[in-house]
């Protein structure tokens, strides 16, 4: 773990569909660099129950039943990123959507004399991440997770933890779904990959490899933009 003396602030924005392991890596970035996950979701409840301005807006907003704007998720974020927790950086979850909002986020960092410096996308096969998600199951007493084919309990139906014979799967966890999910994740990502790799601060990382690997390529991407 960096000590983060002579460390550079490093803003991240995380891109990959559900399932290529985000959260998992995020967290051990946090913990690697002393760096904030920022999720739009935690954001806007947050603001919400500060009753921040912004806040204000965007629960006016979300009462009426409509979208958040940008501009209120901006608000926001100029808001948090301000928070003296932010200083060594933050990783951007969730947020950019868009080319559009991707440019708002390049004239907030502006503003604020920071930064993007690296979008990094997490690349998967989609066919193995359609298997990947489809055959997940927990043990309904403990949560230990089990796959069909990649973790099976040494006695079939019997979790090794607990000794529990009742499974469950997630209902959107099936083939059909995660294509869906899969199928938007790309038509909505490629332009913003289009778009920080003309800025020259893209890297892409295999997401199929094991989660240890994943991590270490994700660790020298960042020592290297914080050194």
């Amino acid at each position: 773990m960096m000590d983060g003396t002579d460390q550079k602030a490093a803003n991240l924005v995380l891109l990959g569909p559900p399932g290529a392991g985000k959260g998992t890596q995020a967290r051990m970035l946090e913990e690697s660099f002393g760096l904030v996950q920022l999720s739009t979701g935690d954001l806007l409840r947050a603001a919400v129950k500060a009753g921040t301005e912004a806040g204000r807006q965007a629960k006016a907003v979300m009462e009426a039943g409509d979208l958040v704007s940008d501009e209120i998720v901006i608000a926001i974020l100029r808001d948090r990123l301000g928070e003296p927790d932010c200083a060594k950086g933050v990783i951007l979850d969730g947020f950019p959507r868009t080319t559009g909002q991707a440019e708002a986020l390049d004239r907030l960092m502006t503003e604020t004399g920071q930064g993007i410096t690296a979008a990094i996308s997490l690349e998967v096969d989609d066919n193995a991440m359609v298997a990947r998600i489809s055959g997940r199951y927990t043990c309904a007493g403990c949560g230990e997770g089990y796959h069909d084919t990649f973790k099976t309990p040494a006695t079939p139906g019997t979790c090794d933890k607990c000794g529990g014979t009742e499974m469950t799967r997630r209902a959107d966890d099936n083939a059909e779904t995660v294509e869906q999910r899969l199928r938007a994740y790309h038509a909505q990502t490629a332009p913003l990959i289009d778009y920080y790799d003309g800025k020259g601060v893209l890297a892409r990382v295999d997401a199929m490899a094991d989660i240890d690997t994943v991590a270490q390529e994700l660790n020298t991407i960042v020592a290297q933009a914080v050194a």
